[in-house]
């Protein structure tokens, strides 16, 4: 009986498929098309796998078929058409292109792609994606051909000293972890928190180096040297961003800093577009990225922009650092599923992950699990589960992979059967320390399973790794190029940063609250020296005092405006010259050349409201002097901020060397006090409060009356070197500042 049925179900199936071909194949003929043969590898997407020629460097994930499977998973979704559906136009023609596309696969015949293909699998899957908004054909970036890298690493070992008050103690992060990655893989670092994943993960990319570090981490054979910095893509576990720029505006100063110098301009503001593209971030291209305090892209599109900025340049090595991390199961497959589509272009991708979903985990081609920084599998993802089972660590109940191996990871193993040896050696511990213990402790797992591992796997994998890559001797000699490459000149390097900081932070330093609060100063400095008159003795004397109180207002507000500059971009700047993104020299320049339009905008509404509800010397000339020494003052204040923010990289020791810093330079301005002790009175030479005052006052007085107490004062020419030296020397001192941060290498 269920014979029977099964053949009239696949007679129905071949009558619907025959009648769809029939009528297909004569409108075909009748518009005299000429088709070429394509290859149907599933029923609802024709993915594009570009020929390989030599060793096949993509590899296949865990779970994936090819060849009949797909055939036959072609015709039972063929057969699940809804009666509703078949009986409209609409669905017919779904059915009849379905078999039509199946049917020309076995007879010879072929489909035309415009009618056929574009209606059977998403844009995203093509090779030569179609922007639809666009109307042209986008050349997918991440499968453009690379330098292909085989990474090993044998017996790494990684400790860090941690000094206490009498002694300094050392701790083992890591201790010999080997294995392998090779072009097309995905492999996974896996492991409960604390096991040493992100610290292997750095190792691998060559972000930390030392005497603490043991072992052998080769590329194509080859030690680590600076040129794989633009090989490498290192996507980190914080998504360190700026919170103001677009999604198209961060990934283009990306393609304009990193992207080799031969390229245009043109060509690196493309390859950001495409990127866009595939990454599925046409509907946020025009957002900003948002922070804390900013709404902006959702957290599965920031990570993606993360990955974004690091595949711009095509690497052939790209490390993530927990990639998806607080994003639901659905954004997470798309972020590996992404991952997985750059491996098959021919690059090497390592990434940790913490507790992946069952799908997730066999999106995976090799696996590395770690436990308290040991070793405790390596291998096919798809073969983890089984080699457990080989060592008597069977799980009782249904449960994900991952799960089942995070568990045994951390020395858990409720619902998981005891190995006879580990319960043999239990018991015997039992009975020789009389406890009522009778399952293993964490640790006792955890050694097992150490030793299991050492004994039935570590020696094989020892001797893969030494076995000869399959790549030439030319390729393997371009990781060995001694010479870093920059992606721009060093004036492209200013120019694109000057841009990139003014539109950052122009947001912050032209907010309503800002503006607000130096428009009522001015305002309620203005009522109280409301049209005072400078022609008596007291009226010059609460001039003198005005002219103080502005000196001091524009030499602090600077200071703790710019004292955060360098400890808030700390992460951004130590990620972008870790892979060589601009020199240091041209981000300080345009950092602090960027902030000059934006320090000096309000200077000069302030000193419009004041200086003429004051009273102050109604004529050019007085006004114009008055704003030059304000604005001198700022950048000489600015300076002062940028010298201790850099110099004290943690924001509560900056603000308060601030505070004692800015109150000394005031109380040493000249004006609480007349007379100050010879032995300290060198302090007030070097206080711009001093010198702005001075300068101040020349400016609208000329010769200073003998009761202000303002000796030697000649022509300013003096008080000005003062300032200018102050400007040059602030500076330099958080350039060296910056130079001597461990992070920062090269000029």
């Amino acid at each position: 009986m269920d014979s029977s049925a099964s053949g009239i179900v696949r007679a129905k199936s071949e009558q619907l498929e025959t009648a769809a071909v029939m009528s297909l194949s004569r409108t075909a003929s009748a518009e005299a098309i000429t088709i070429p043969e394509i290859n149907i590898s599933s029923g609802l997407s024709l993915p594009t796998k570009p020929p390989s020629s030599g060793k096949k460097l993509v590899g296949t994930s865990p779970g994936r078929k090819s060849g009949n499977h797909h055939v036959r998973k072609s015709r039972s979704a063929q057969l699940k058409l809804d009666l509703e559906d078949v009986s409209s136009g609409a669905a017919l023609s779904r059915a009849s292109s379905a078999s039509l596309g199946f049917s020309f696969s076995f007879t010879g015949f072929t489909a035309p792609p415009e009618d056929i293909i574009a209606g059977l699998r998403p844009s995203s899957d093509d090779e030569n994606a179609v922007d639809l908004e666009a109307g042209v054909k986008n050349k997918r970036m991440i499968l453009e051909p690379t330098l292909p890298i085989y990474l090993k690493f044998s017996e790494v070992k990684y400790k860090v000293i941690l000094k206490g008050v009498t002694r300094s103690t050392e701790k083992d992060i890591l201790n010999g972890i080997t294995g392998s990655a090779s072009p097309g893989e995905v492999l996974a670092l896996m492991g409960p928190s604390g096991c040493g994943k992100t610290t292997l993960l750095s190792l691998l990319g060559g972000r930390i180096n030392g005497n603490t570090v043991e072992g052998l981490i080769t590329y194509n054979d080859e030690s680590y040297t600076k040129s794989l910095k633009s090989r490498i893509g290192f996507v980190t576990q914080d998504d360190v961003l700026f919170a103001h720029l677009t999604v198209r505006e961060t990934l283009t100063y990306s393609a304009l800093l990193r992207l080799p110098n031969t390229m245009s301009k043109q060509q690196k503001e493309e390859r950001a577009t495409n990127v866009i593209h595939e990454l599925g971030l046409d509907r946020c291209q025009d957002t900003m990225i948002g922070g804390s305090f900013v709404r902006g892209v959702s957290g599965g599109e920031r990570k993606r922009v993360c990955i974004g900025n690091e595949i711009i340049i095509n690497p052939s090595l790209l490390f993530l650092d927990e990639p998806t991390s607080g994003l639901d199961s659905t954004t997470a497959l798309r972020i590996i599923q992404v991952l997985h589509d750059i491996a098959e272009a021919g690059k090497t991708v390592i990434t940790t992950i913490h507790q992946p979903s069952s799908r997730l985990f066999h999106k995976f081609d090799k696996l590395t699990l770690l436990g308290k920084g040991s070793m405790l599998y390596f291998g096919k993802a798809s073969e983890a589960v089984v080699y457990f089972q080989s060592i008597g660590c069977s799980p009782l109940i249904a449960m994900n992979p991952a799960e089942f191996l995070l568990d045994l990871a951390n020395g858990n193993i409720n619902d998981v059967s005891v190995p006879s040896e580990l319960d043999d050696k239990v018991q015997t511990e039992k009975l020789e320390s009389d406890t009522k213990n009778d399952k293993p402790t964490p640790k006792d797992v955890h050694e097992y399973l150490v030793e299991a591992y050492e004994t039935r796997v570590a020696d094989r994998e020892k001797k893969r790794l030494l076995m000869p890559i399959p790549i030439a001797d030319d390729l393997k000699a371009k990781v060995l190029s001694p010479n870093r490459e920059w992606g721009a000149s060093w004036r492209q390097q200013y120019s694109i940063l000057f841009w990139r900081g003014l539109k950052e932070r122009r947001h912050d330093y032209l907010s309503w609250m800002r503006i607000t609060q130096v428009i009522a100063t001015a305002i309620i400095l203005g009522l109280l020296w409301w049209q005072s008159d400078g022609n008596t003795v007291k009226g010059l004397q609460d001039q003198a005092g005005l002219l103080f109180f502005i000196a001091v207002f524009w030499g602090f507000f600077p200071v703790f405006t710019s004292i955060f500059t360098f400890p808030q971009e700390r992460a951004m700047l130590n990620k972008e010259r870790a892979v060589d993104m601009y020199r240091l020299s041209a981000y300080f320049m345009a950092r602090t050349t960027s902030d000059l339009p934006l320090d000096l905008f309000l200077p000069v509404i302030f000193l419009l409201i004041v200086y003429f509800m004051a009273g102050l010397r109604q004529s050019p000339e007085p006004f114009f002097l008055s704003m030059l020494t304000l604005f001198l003052s700022i950048v000489a204040a600015q300076g002062l901020g940028l010298a201790i923010g850099a110099t004290l990289t943690d924001m509560k020791k900056a603000t308060t060397l601030a505070s004692v810093t800015v109150m000394t330079f005031m109380l040493a301005g000249g004006f609480f006090v007349k007379k100050v002790p010879v032995f300290i009175s060198w302090i007030r030479y070097m206080s711009f409060n001093y010198h702005t005052y001075r300068l101040l006052l020349k400016v609208q007085y000329g010769h200073v009356p003998p009761y202000l107490n303002v000796n030697h004062l000649d022509n300013g020419v003096k008080e000005v070197g003062v300032m200018i030296a102050m400007v040059i020397g602030y500076r330099l001192l958080a350039y060296i500042s910056l130079r001597r941060m461990n992070t920062t290498k090269g000029a």
